[in-house]
């Protein structure tokens, strides 16, 4: 594992970092249940050194003991503004469990992928530590785990609604979704003097207020009441109720804030920031990371999350597939925000100067890998449009899908001295590139980036997802018909034929997802071995909160129909779904999960 010994080029960790750089104290100290790896993948890095850029003296704590005396929580001290708290890139319960609630065996994102180095929740455990230490620092929670848990969530690992994580914490703010925006202007505030427990009206975030005293005004919107908390818990209806107005506000571009009772408290999220202009997308990427561990990791073992990312570059930050089992539009957004390309050239050519780069750049995608630049045509119409996905259950008309500029920066990408050879190793939206009218399939050049992606772009196997061959089910997916599989399939064997490619289709699956019988998982293998496929990667349905799969796991009805979903409940159940796909007379088991 390639690591810069010089610790003056990452952000300190250690007092003795802090003190080589002459400070008193960090103005901010950002506690992660990551290891400290200085590469824009990695939420704190980006965090980290996006605060830097804004003039803040920032330490980074990563994955601090928890069940000792604590003294690595005391070991920088306190910060003079606040700490920043993150569970790390990964939802920290589905990082330590499977699909039957059995508990893995590694953790990716430390080194030797070593388990234990995190608690469940961190979340919640580093910050009622910070605050029995330091009860007058503020606390700020962010990343993928919190902000998924905001509001009452269904935890499917403890098998209860629970509160919002802003109240079980105990922490004083909370940052949903990219989190740069109100980041940075929590920064602008703070820095000139505001009181952090002031700071009421920042896009974005979340705070919990007294109920029987008045609302700080939060100009240009309205305010929705939600189920309460304890409203959710008593009633599934309830907790469906709440969950179709989040997810309808999270679609649309001027929601309202959003307030739901807990008790004698009101928990109060600000509505987001809109999406970014270009300046902004870039900033986060265009900042001097090192792209390495930190020198800490010298004489430990690999961190597989980085060695599966150090050579890949983000394109664009959100999806308009909204699939139902999926909280990427939840958390990064329904618009998709693509970074420029001459940033993305920049950070091409900087990985081409790395040590031990050998010509392989293993990703150019982002959420979705065919998504970059696109949006709708006419903005006016998307923003008084509150659909949860411009593809199911038709290809919105609105929606302009070009993928022109996506086949010109692959070829820049081609050719730039030093890289050899670009796979994309994010998945595809198949559904967009087939059965559209011929003058849309010039227009927007969909075969041709077929053509690009076979001949330059893959390895051997090339990975899609269509989760399920039924269409009962897909539609609760809110996935494409399985017709657009079989055309784009199609499509791969043509292309492969007529340029002599030997590549191999691999079909991604879901078992037991809301909706899926043991009749649908039988028939799903039936249509496999007609086809000729091995669905070797499948993937058990894992309740995930804030998602309407989750919610229809949970309460066994549809948010926006009010009509009855079963879904497999029991580890037999869910078993027997899964293993209709492997019982295929006279193979063997190859049943692999993602």
């Amino acid at each position: 594992m390639p690591v810069d010994t010089n610790t003056d080029r990452f952000l300190p960790v250690t007092q003795e970092e802090v003190d080589r750089l002459g400070w008193d104290q960090p103005d901010i100290i950002l506690v992660t249940g990551d290891a400290y790896v200085d590469h824009p993948s990695f939420g704190v890095a980006v965090m980290g050194r996006v605060a830097s850029h804004f003039g803040m003296r920032v330490a980074i704590l990563p994955q601090p003991n928890w069940r000792d005396d604590l003294r690595d929580f005391k070991k920088l001290g306190a910060p003079r503004y606040f700490f920043g708290v993150t569970a790390g890139a990964m939802d920290s319960m589905v990082n330590h469990y499977t699909a039957r609630r059995r508990r893995r065996s590694n953790d990716a994102y430390t080194p030797g992928g070593r388990p234990g180095y995190r608690p469940d929740l961190p979340s919640v455990v580093y910050t009622r530590i910070l605050k029995q230490l330091y009860p007058g620092i503020p606390v700020l929670l962010g990343g993928v785990e919190a902000s998924m848990r905001r509001f009452s969530y269904y935890d499917y690992w403890r098998d209860q609604v629970k509160p919002s994580m802003l109240i079980e914490s105990g922490a004083d703010m909370l940052i949903y979704g990219m989190g740069e925006q109100p980041f940075v202007r929590i920064i602008e505030l703070t820095s000139r003097g505001v009181p952090f427990h002031s700071l009421h009206n920042v896009l974005q975030t979340a705070f919990v207020w007294d109920r029987q005293k008045a609302l700080p005004s939060l100009k240009m919107t309205g305010e929705t009441i939600l189920p309460s908390h304890e409203q959710c818990v008593e009633d599934t209806r309830n907790f469906a109720r709440a969950f179709r107005i989040i997810e309808e506000s999270s679609n649309s571009w001027s929601p309202d804030r959003l307030i739901q009772p807990h008790g004698s408290k009101n928990l109060v999220v600000n509505p987001p920031f809109p999406p970014p202009g270009q300046d902004m997308a870039d900033m986060p990427y265009d900042l001097p990371y090192t792209r390495l561990p930190h020198p800490k990791y010298l004489k430990k073992a690999p961190i597989p999350a980085y060695e599966m990312i150090r050579y890949s570059v983000t394109l664009h930050r959100g999806c308009f597939g909204g699939c139902s089992f999926c909280a990427i539009a939840a958390h990064q957004g329904k618009y998709v925000v693509s970074r420029s390309e001459s940033s993305i050239i920049g950070e091409l050519e900087n990985i081409v100067r790395m040590p031990g780069f050998t010509g392989h750049i293993s990703d150019l995608g982002g959420p979705t890998a065919n998504m970059y630049t696109m949006g709708g045509k006419d903005l006016s119409a998307c923003k008084s449009c509150r659909r949860p996905s411009c593809l199911h259950p038709v290809i919105c008309k609105n929606l302009a899908y070009d993928h022109h500029p996506l086949i010109r920066l692959y070829e820049r990408a081609s050719g730039i001295p030093g890289i050899k050879k670009v796979t994309i190793g994010s998945g595809v939206r198949h559904d967009m590139l087939v059965d559209r009218p011929a003058a849309i399939t010039r227009r927007y050049g969909l075969d041709e980036y077929v053509r690009r992606l076979l001949r330059h772009h893959v390895s051997g196997r090339l990975k899609l997802a269509p989760e399920h061959t039924q269409d009962t089910v897909l539609n609760m997916m809110r996935k494409p018909p399985f017709k657009s599989f079989g055309l784009f399939y199609s499509r791969f064997k043509k292309v492969c034929r007529q340029e002599g490619l030997p590549w191999q289709m691999v079909p991604y699956f879901i078992s037991g997802h809301p909706g899926s019988r043991d009749s649908d998982m039988e028939a799903l293998a039936k249509t496999m071995r007609q086809m000729g496929l091995n669905p070797e990667q499948v993937q058990e349905f894992t309740p995930t909160p804030m998602t309407l799969a989750t919610t229809m796991y949970y309460t066994g009805i549809d948010p926006y129909t009010g009509k009855r979903v079963f879904s497999a409940k029991t580890d037999r159940q869910k078993k027997q779904q899964k293993d209709y796909l492997f019982a295929q007379a006279g193979k063997p088991n190859l049943r692999k999960t993602r």
